[in-house]
């Protein structure tokens, strides 16, 4: 296999799981809105979530952009801005489920 094609199937992959993971977000805000409406607490999650799904949109576009692309340099340079963003959202969306759990706890 050529460095292209490691590259090109890497950018596929993030494409894929991070546009499955802008819904996760929003599912998860959803549900969140609904147990803040019926338990009466508040949290920051919603938020931090509503973030997370930018960051992951945003790994998926480059990610897309790193497929399409035919220029070497900017296959690879397309394909780490994906990563960074795409390992940021998991870190976001970990940080987020720290807020639920805490949030859910308290009361």
């Amino acid at each position: 296999m050529t460095k292209r094609n490691l590259s090109t199937e890497a950018a596929s992959q993030i494409c894929t799981i991070s546009a499955s993971m802008v819904g996760v977000c929003l599912t998860t805000i959803g549900l969140i809105r609904v147990v803040i409406t019926l338990k009466q607490i508040d949290t920051f999650a919603d938020n931090i979530l509503a973030f997370d799904a930018v960051i992951f949109l945003i790994a998926t576009i480059t990610s897309y952009w790193a497929m399409r692309h035919r220029h070497e340099t900017r296959l690879h340079l397309l394909e780490k801005i994906a990563d960074i963003a795409f390992m940021s959202g998991i870190i976001v969306m970990t940080i987020a489920c720290v807020f639920i759990a805490f949030a859910m706890t308290i009361r």
